[in-house]
């Protein structure tokens, strides 16, 4: 088999609302579509990333440097692949992070091709531990008010979604510490609650907010700290705190999640394939994980996620997003799995076992 064509489609979706976390704010949803064709008429399929500054300039890469390196290879042969297409980040002078998700996308692309060919979902082809994923949201942003984190938590569980990961770090931890408690009385024991930070807080403050809902039942504490000395200042939140500590999704390369590994700085790593290199490097990483008895997730991104995730005994839970946060999950994939009391069903159609709604890329696609 033989990879004869790339084509990349942009699409921009509009949000209804400005979604704030910490220290940023959305108001739109953006991916890339990357298909890959080959002589034998096999597809490889995939959407990642929500990069709506610069994905032309991602596509401009697939289109001009990547194309040219891999037409004409096996697709199948993943991880070759992989490696021919890493120098390109190795110009310094560049913006590494926009080669590196132009390779997420290929590589996801590839693995896509490799089950479809197979005619096996990738979750059995990664190893097939379990079949479904208890499923959380991310959720809780900023700017709402009680009744409105309270109705957030009763619109997930008529979804089928079983808990949320809230935004804190960006109000002091006594406010902050007041919106968890109110989503945990609004979800009841039994509601998954995590709290992330997006690197908000201090150490300080970040030991304030786990004081201030001790018994809260969080399940763990995401990113609690800004970036510059993450790696010891998530080590001592977790040391001073007991909380479980998840990061890893602002890391680019398996050694930065295995380096929070060996200083003891995380319970999971929420490494994300769609940002760091694809489904070949996240598997590389949850193998590293197991070694050290550290939980795998995966930031965002279900389509991908769902797969690696049931392929691994150590996995977590699916994220995904609010259907107003999040219109492409819920309204691109015309063949979604719904969710059932906390649980989504991982696809069982070869490969990803996506069918994108042709309809919806016309009406959102970049041009």
């Amino acid at each position: 088999m033989k990879i004869t064509s790339i084509d990349v489609t942009p699409l921009v979706v509009p949000l209804a609302r400005t979604f704030k976390g910490s220290k940023y704010s959305m108001d739109s949803r953006a991916t890339l579509i990357v298909r890959l064709y080959t002589d034998e008429g096999v597809i490889g399929e995939t959407y990642n990333g929500d990069e709506a500054d610069t994905q032309l300039e991602i596509a401009k890469i697939i289109e001009t440097e990547i194309a040219p390196i891999i037409i004409g290879r096996d697709p199948t042969a993943v991880e070759s692949i992989w490696e021919a297409m890493l120098p390109l980040t190795f110009d310094i002078l560049r913006n590494r992070r926009l080669p590196i998700l132009a390779m997420s996308l290929i590589d996801s692309a590839c693995w896509d091709t490799v089950g479809k060919a197979a005619g096996m979902p990738l979750y059995r082809v990664w190893g097939g531990y379990r079949d479904r994923l208890p499923v959380i949201a991310i959720g809780g942003y900023y700017e709402m008010s009680d009744a409105d984190l309270t109705h957030e938590v009763e619109s997930y569980l008529e979804l089928g979604i079983g808990g949320c990961k809230m935004k804190v770090g960006g109000a002091s931890p006594a406010e902050d510490a007041k919106r968890f408690l109110t989503m945990r009385r609004a979800g009841g024991d039994d509601f998954v609650l995590m709290a992330d930070a997006n690197q908000g807080y201090t150490v300080e403050e970040a030991v304030e907010f786990c004081r201030l809902i001790q018994g809260g039942g969080l399940r763990w504490f995401e990113e609690p700290v800004r970036w510059y000395n993450a790696q010891l200042d998530l080590r001592d939140v977790r040391y001073k705190t007991g909380v479980p500590i998840a990061a890893g999704q602002s890391e680019v390369a398996r050694a930065d999640a295995r380096n929070l590994m060996i200083s003891g700085a995380i319970d999971v790593c929420n490494f994300d394939a769609s940002w760091s290199g694809g489904p070949t490097e996240w598997r590389r990483v949850a193998g590293c994980a197991a070694a050290f008895g550290v939980q795998m997730a995966h930031h965002e991104e279900p389509q991908v996620s769902a797969h690696l995730l049931a392929s691994i005994s150590h996995g977590t839970y699916l994220e995904c997003f609010h259907p107003e946060r999040d219109p492409l999950f819920w309204n691109l994939i015309a063949n979604r799995t719904p969710f059932e009391d906390g649980w989504y069903k991982v696809p069982t159609g070869p490969g990803l076992g996506l069918v994108l709604d042709t309809d919806y890329i016309a009406k959102y696609r970049v041009d």
